[in-house]
């Protein structure tokens, strides 16, 4: 059976720093245990397992505030409103994939315009990040 621990012990068990155990605090995402007198806090064993629900989320591209959202669904009813969430953000990745594909293509033409030697003066790239507004 786990013991409470120490907000060290927990930063170490879910592997984050204390500060971000901190930061989860102040966001609302952990609950901070009240400190008893001349004592330290100490946290539940369950509460890594949150922390390590809160990092996979926000590997997966989830806002603190989405995780938030996420974290106060519960049980199987909440599985339509889970989906929601999550195919809203692959709309987002979507749409940020095409934004990114479209600025991939903008700077490999001006790479290629440096390999091939066609601008005349100013290096390509430069005089596009220097155009005000044109």
């Amino acid at each position: 059976m786990q013991h409470a621990m120490t907000i060290g012990r927990l930063a170490a068990t879910a592997g984050v720093s204390v500060e971000t155990i901190r930061y989860y605090q102040r966001r609302g995402l952990l609950d901070e245990p009240r400190k008893p007198f001349r004592g330290y806090r100490h946290y539940p064993p369950d509460m890594a397992k949150r922390v390590g629900f809160i990092k996979r989320a926000q590997a997966l591209g989830f806002t603190l505030e989405e995780i938030a959202s996420l974290l106060r669904l519960d049980g199987a009813d909440c599985c339509a409103d889970t989906r929601e969430l999550a195919a809203h953000k692959v709309a987002l990745i979507e749409r940020k994939l095409l934004d990114l594909g479209a600025v991939r293509d903008a700077l490999s033409a001006l790479v290629r315009q440096c390999d091939t030697g066609q601008a005349e003066g100013l290096c390509p790239i430069i005089s596009v990040l220097a155009q005000d507004g044109e």
